[in-house]
C-alpha cells in the first residue's frame, strides 16, 4: 500500500466528490401543504360509498365487501326499503349501518373488486390523522359521497380523476 491509500486520502475524496455532487441536484422534497405529489394512477386512498346519477345509493348491504376484506375493517347491518324511500336507495334492501375500521383497513382494494354494484372505491384522498381511536372509525354518513344533484361540485370533487362506471 502507498501512503495516500494508508492515509485513506482517495477514499476521503471519493467521498466528498459524491457529496458535492449531491448538494447541486434537484430536492425530491416536497413543501407538503402548498404543492400536492401526482397521485399514481393505482394508489388507494379512503373508501368512498358511491351514488348513481339520481343520487340514490347504489349500496344493497350484500355483504361481499365485509367478506372479502381480509382485515376484518368493514361492518354492515342491512336494511329494507320502507315505501316513500325509493329516491334514496336503488334496491329494496340497503345498508342502514356501514362502517369502516381505518385502523385495520391495510388498503388492499379487495372491497372495491368484490362489490358487483361499484358501491364502494377507494378514492385519491390520505387517511387523515388523529388524536383518538374513534376518530378511525368512520360510518356511512362520513363514507357516502356527496349528492350529485344537489352538490355536483362536491360529487366531483370525491370522484376524483379516477374513471369509474357509476
Amino acid at each position: 500500500m502507498s501512503f495516500l491509500e494508508k492515509a485513506y486520502l482517495p477514499a476521503i475524496f471519493k467521498g466528498m466528490s459524491i457529496t458535492f455532487g449531491h448538494m447541486f441536484k434537484k430536492r425530491p422534497t416536497i413543501n407538503y401543504p402548498e404543492k400536492t405529489r401526482p397521485f399514481s394512477p393505482v394508489f388507494r386512498g379512503l373508501h368512498i360509498l358511491n351514488r348513481d346519477e339520481e343520487g340514490r345509493e347504489n349500496c344493497t348491504a350484500c355483504g361481499l365487501c365485509a367478506v372479502a376484506c381480509p382485515a376484518e375493517a368493514i361492518t354492515m347491518e342491512g336494511a329494507e326499503r320502507k315505501l316513500g324511500e325509493e329516491n334514496l336507495y336503488r334496491e329494496e334492501k340497503y345498508a342502514a349501518k356501514y362502517e369502516i375500521n381505518m385502523l385495520r383497513c391495510i388498503f388492499c382494494g379487495l372491497c372495491e373488486e368484490a362489490c358487483p354494484k361499484d358501491a364502494i372505491y377507494l378514492s385519491e384522498t390520505f387517511a387523515p390523522s388523529n388524536f383518538q381511536r374513534k376518530g378511525f372509525i368512520y360510518g356511512k354518513d362520513d363514507l357516502l359521497i356527496p349528492n350529485p344533484k344537489t352538490d355536483p361540485e362536491a360529487y366531483a370533487k370525491a370522484k376524483g380523476n379516477k374513471k369509474r362506471n357509476g
